[in-house]
């Protein structure tokens, strides 16, 4: 670990939601590293022996539970926090779900469907339904700072100052720049997944128990008004070596555009691959890409939907 100290936080000091008024956990030095130790998305209310039914039993007051907050000495408002990504330990086991009335395509899926991941956690692929192989990389999929605004608030939309962003491009190298809202930052980090898809479709990833390592630095003055990143490197070089099979959507509206470039790649994996629709589905959360392709030609906008084929060889 960098900096002048090492510090855990355990997952039993994880919170749900967002509040300035939640106490510090840890106070730290900007410099500093911590390791903290995350629950699963469903705050622990799936386990390796679930079935669908505890999906439909899903308290979403307790989803994506947060380990912290920190405090980091001399934060400010209108400072940004300086988040690097150090290292992120898989636990070898997670989730994918279909929730019930979450999800991008979830008119079309309103039944519960849970798939359960066993991986080695030296980043082999996981294994899916007939013959997929999904590469992982880890990252943490809700990440941010407390707002400034009072009082308890949803974890499960993103905001300015981060939170449920499920970037997946977060991971190990990647240095992350948070806005600042409130005295000390009050940072928190959980949601982890083992591997994602631009987009996260069906609305959940690999969801997976990781320790995360995060070293914290402050800029002062930053003024930022969004999170903002930079890679350590290529960001596709996981799935890019096999190529990609590309379904597009065509008109005036962006999210119809997404929806109907997702639905034909589910169409596309049916019938060539034999997967069952809800299948295809969660597998595209986990591996496939939604891109803008086009935004300026009006009135209509292209959106693609990229496959890694290296999942399917």
């Amino acid at each position: 670990m960098h900096g002048h100290a090492r510090h855990t936080i355990h997952k039993d000091h994880v919170h749900h939601g967002w509040n300035n008024a939640f106490p510090p956990r840890l106070t730290i030095a900007p410099g500093e590293s911590v390791e903290f130790e995350t629950l699963d998305a469903s705050s622990g209310q799936l386990s390796r022996s679930s079935t669908a039914e505890a999906l439909k039993k899903l308290d979403l007051a307790f989803v994506n539970p947060v380990t912290g907050p920190i405090r980091i000495d001399g934060a400010r408002p209108g400072d940004a926090l300086k988040v690097t990504v150090l290292s992120l330990k898989p636990s070898g086991w997670g989730w994918t779900g279909n929730i019930p009335g979450f999800g991008l395509l979830t008119d079309q899926f309103p039944e519960a469907h849970l798939h359960h991941w066993n991986y080695d956690p030296g980043l082999k692929p996981a294994m899916y339904g007939p013959g997929g192989r999904v590469p992982l990389r880890p990252f943490p999929g809700t990440i941010g700072v407390a707002p400034a605004a009072p009082g308890l608030h949803s974890v499960v939309p993103p905001r300015n100052v981060g939170g449920n962003m499920d970037v997946r491009d977060i991971i190990a190298g990647t240095e992350l720049y948070l806005p600042i809202e409130v005295e000390g930052a009050l940072f928190s980090v959980g949601d982890t997944h083992a591997a994602q898809g631009d987009g996260e479709v069906c609305g959940t990833a690999i969801e997976s128990p990781i320790d995360v390592a995060l070293k914290f630095d402050l800029v002062k003055g930053a003024n930022l008004r969004f999170p903002r990143y930079v890679t350590p490197g290529p960001v596709t070089d996981h799935f890019d070596k096999k190529g990609y099979e590309v379904t597009t959507g065509i008109g005036p509206d962006l999210m119809a555009g997404a929806r109907a470039a997702v639905s034909e790649m589910i169409d596309l994996l049916g019938k060539r691959y034999g997967y069952a629709a809800i299948d295809a589905y969660m597998l595209c959360s986990v591996c496939a890409d939604l891109r803008i392709s086009s935004i300026v030609d009006v009135p209509n906008w292209v959106v693609s939907f990229y496959f890694p084929r290296i999942v399917l060889e």
